[in-house]
């Protein structure tokens, strides 16, 4: 009778770790769709991309910077949940005095595990360009799909050291006066042109394609 009971336990047991094994296996073979709009611009600038659930926050950063447009000249962190997650320096291990956890051990179905919930990505800590990031779906994977792939976006990424969000807005109304005396020193800085509607979703996946 004893023996009964103790295969019992033991079989309930190895089930209960199958589930949860299966479970985690399920969660690993996820893909998120999220929604990346840049704080504090109107008309909104945006991207929605698709990402491998269990990718690190660290290539996740590298993903939001080619589909964003940006050039990684600056520091960046997460906030989820009320908790800051960023690349550590060399000299500066983790956790530091400012609390914040190294995003190369977090991976992004550990940390956001269901649709409809929001975090943050802040890059360039002076401009302070905040992304509200939202997942739209938790989907399973296209085996005829490569991950991750930007689906569609709008509008150009703003220059770098502009100023943020109010600095691009000053920045785009000098540009777009013809008779302000500092449009054509704004245009040189900006690399000749710009053009604030400029979005090519070719470009973006051949960028992605690139990554490692």
């Amino acid at each position: 009778m004893l023996y009964i009971i103790y295969n019992e336990k033991r079989y309930k047991l190895r089930a209960g770790l199958y589930k949860i094994m299966a479970k985690n296996d399920l969660s690993a073979g996820t893909v998120y769709q999220l929604k990346v709009t840049l704080r504090d611009i109107s008309p909104p600038i945006w991207r929605r991309i698709q990402v491998k659930g269990a990718i690190t926050l660290l290539k996740l950063h590298n993903v939001l910077q080619a589909v964003m447009g940006w050039e990684d000249y600056h520091l960046h962190q997460f906030e989820i949940d009320g908790i800051s997650y960023t690349r550590p320096l060399p000299y500066d291990p983790i956790p530091n005095e400012l609390g914040q956890e190294d995003e190369r051990r977090r991976r992004l179905n550990r940390m956001v595990t269901s649709e409809n919930e929001r975090f943050l990505y802040e890059y360039d800590f002076g401009d302070s360009w905040m992304h509200e990031i939202l997942v739209e779906k938790i989907l399973p994977p296209d085996p005829e799909m490569r991950y991750p792939v930007c689906l569609k976006g709008k509008r150009a990424c703003p220059p770098e050291d502009v100023g943020g969000p109010w600095g691009y807005a000053d920045f785009l109304e000098i540009i777009q006066d013809p008779n302000d005396p500092e449009r054509e020193e704004y245009l040189v800085w900006a690399g000749e042109e710009f053009d604030p509607e400029y979005f090519d979703l070719d470009e973006v996946n051949g960028a992605l394609r690139k990554m490692k």
